[in-house]
């Protein structure tokens, strides 16, 4: 299948199998999937890194499987690999957790920490090497619950764990319209983007292509257009657009050419609305003021990419901080799952829209924010600040 036809892994229900070494987790994940997708062996530690399978399956839709490490591994690579496990709940929109009796106060701290972060949570009997019994009387003792037991060899397993699963599915689960908020069918969106050297050769950037085909669905018209070409392509429409979406990069550039009746939005601020918390971000926005030469400041992208010498993240962003708060100030750059566990020593947080995370992901990165009392913002709204056009914008 065409990378294009499939559904962006952001956008797919995460499953996550949880529990000790060797307690069945790979198996599972095997029997879900209906492939050796992860490798099997009764020796411990066989699973290191998580691995991640997109598939669909019955009445889910589309998924990803992550098979994950067990989180008694040991030694300094076994730390390492617990880290990742950690990583990986953080983005599980259901939790498969295997308990077993190699571990049990761990599984079940694990547990209460899923239902703590509103994770539901499938509790299944992993390979035991004691008394099954006495196991599940601990469990119905301390959690009160009646973990299931599956046989794997079984024909009827995977259909059983599919519908638990199903059960199980967060309540609206699929994300709203990109756009849905902002349009109505028959409106006229224009689409401004850059194509500068930070732009891939060849084709969109995914908030690009999904943004365009969630207005497609909204039965809207979508014309495209870079910034230098935005004002040939106001003055070929009868009217203006309802709505100008642009990257944040181009805010001050498209606002001062923008019609007057025309709404204005960027790609990264339609993610924020869509996977984020706007109302924390707009706070976060507010304390930039209040930023000196002494403030550091974490700038975490999502993705993981070679920078280029136009990079948001990496180059324009932090120019601008700099202009306005002082060459002084400390800025860090964090790519992929990279978040610090401590975000007290910084004053400010500006995340990226996130299109490559799913919005679990990202909810967590503002739940450790807002527990530690550390202000954080989005590319987008820091930009629309920037511009001072931050009250002139659509969310």
């Amino acid at each position: 299948m065409s990378e294009l036809n499939k559904t962006p892994s952001a956008n797919r229900l995460h499953i996550g199998f949880f529990g000790a070494r060797n307690s069945g987790k790979s198996t599972l994940v095997n029997l879900l999937a209906g492939q050796n997708v992860t490798i099997v062996s009764p020796v411990n530690g066989t699973t290191t890194d998580p691995v991640n399978k997109a598939m669909e399956l019955p009445n889910l839709g589309p998924c990803v499987l992550i098979d994950t490490a067990g989180y008694d591994d040991e030694g300094e690579l076994g730390l390492l690999r617990i880290e990742k496990t950690d990583a990986a709940a953080e983005k599980t929109d259901i939790a498969v957790l295997l308990f077993s009796d190699s571990d049990t106060d761990e599984d079940i701290k694990r547990y209460r920490a899923f239902k703590a972060n509103k994770t539901p949570v499938l509790p299944l009997i992993g390979r035991v090497n004691g008394s099954t019994e006495k196991l599940r009387a601990r469990l119905a003792s301390e959690l009160n619950i009646e973990p299931l037991s599956l046989d794997p060899s079984s024909p009827a397993t995977r259909d059983t764990l599919i519908n638990e699963l199903v059960r199980l599915m967060p309540e609206g689960f699929e994300l709203p319209s990109i756009t849905g908020a902002l349009v109505k069918s028959g409106d006229t969106v224009l689409l401004v983007m850059p194509q500068d050297a930070s732009a891939p050769k060849g084709r969109l950037i995914l908030p690009q292509v999904q943004t365009i085909r969630d207005l497609l669905d909204n039965r809207c018209t979508v014309i495209g257009c870079t910034p230098e070409g935005m004002e040939n392509a106001l003055s070929a429409l009868k009217e203006p657009p309802s709505l100008i979406i642009t990257d944040s990069q181009a805010f001050g550039e498209v606002y001062a050419k923008k019609p007057e009746g025309s709404r204005l939005t960027s790609f990264s601020v339609l993610f924020a609305v869509l996977k984020g918390d706007m109302d924390y971000y707009m706070e976060g926005a507010r304390i930039i003021p209040q930023l000196t030469e002494n403030s550091r400041v974490l700038i975490a992208e999502c993705c993981s990419h070679a920078p280029q010498t136009e990079d948001i993240g990496r180059v324009k962003i932090p120019k601008l901080l700099k202009k306005l708060i002082g060459e002084g100030i400390q800025i860090d750059v964090l790519g992929g799952t990279d978040f610090p566990e401590d975000l007290t020593p910084y004053a400010l947080i500006i995340q990226c829209g996130a299109c490559m995370f799913n919005r679990k992901y990202v909810l967590s990165r503002i739940d450790r924010a807002k527990r530690q009392r550390v202000p954080m913002t989005n590319y987008g709204i820091f930009l629309a600040y920037a511009n001072g056009i931050l009250e002139k914008i659509s969310l």
